[in-house]
């Protein structure tokens, strides 16, 4: 499995931004989005299920960020609304071929700056 993130960018504070992940393999792969700010260790911003049914969110981006899936190109967005000062961060997209637990493939990050 290989995935390749893009979309990152420097935007304004309440502002938006899409994240892509273009993704090649196959099986039942769940798709994650972490995010890595300075000094702060990486964390699980958003995961999504094969079919797109199943979503899982950090707490802190709720109500603000959408994760979404379309298998015919491949591809995981993150779409990033309300974005505030703390979403500041390289974003990476990761992968995990159920039913394992680790998300064992991982893309180079995109860095998201959000600016007052």
């Amino acid at each position: 499995v290989q995935l390749q993130a893009s979309g990152g960018g420097l935007v304004q504070a309440g502002g938006s931004l899409r994240l892509s992940c273009a993704i090649s393999g196959r099986g039942n792969i769940e798709v994650g989005w972490f995010r890595q700010a300075p000094g702060k260790a990486r964390g699980l911003v958003a995961a999504i299920g094969l079919s797109g049914g199943s979503t899982d969110y950090a707490d802190s981006v709720k109500g603000r960020f959408t994760i979404s899936r379309d298998n015919a190109k491949n591809t995981v967005y993150l779409d990033m609304n309300s974005l505030k000062l703390e979403d500041t961060a390289v974003y990476f997209c990761a992968a995990r071929l159920l039913p394992r637990a680790l998300f064992e493939y991982w893309g180079k990050g995109t860095l998201v700056t959000v600016s007052s």
